[in-house]
């Protein structure tokens, strides 16, 4: 086998969990393959360069070996190789996450939960709530 489709690639190489994923990834030109944009049908060989953005990353990887079996992480790094500036790009974007993280994920408190709404109720108790009627027992 020397050529395969490049979404059963990518899926045997775990770059996406299914290969519908993949698919989806492809129809909405997040792969290319040798720069150009693709359908998950192209097929792909040994000495391409794939382009791929996962989130917010962007890899680029030479294919080393064609597979369509899905096999464990060992296996499926072999059939690739991700090329030193897309290395190093990586590298330096979780550098500068480390450095300055996203603020809203230092927010700790959010929307009460309704536990919460409770337990700040019973605190507070029923004696202690404002009203607008005349308090007719001193």
């Amino acid at each position: 086998m020397d050529r395969l489709r490049i979404d059963k690639w990518l899926w045997a190489a775990r770059f996406y969990k299914t290969r519908s994923l993949a698919c989806d990834e492809i129809d909405k030109g997040r792969v290319q393959v040798n720069g150009v944009a693709v359908k998950p049908a192209r097929e792909l060989k040994a000495g391409d360069t794939v382009q791929l953005r996962q989130g917010a990353h962007l890899r680029t990887v030479r294919v080393e070996g064609i597979s369509d079996r899905r096999g464990g992480a060992p296996e499926a790094a072999l059939l690739y190789t991700e090329t030193a500036e897309s290395v190093q790009a990586r590298l330096a974007a979780a550098e500068q996450r480390r450095l300055a993280p996203e603020p809203a994920l230092s927010l700790v408190h959010g929307r009460p939960t309704k536990r919460d709404r409770r337990e700040g109720e019973q605190a507070r108790g029923w004696g202690d709530r404002w009203s607008a009627s005349i308090d007719t027992n001193p």
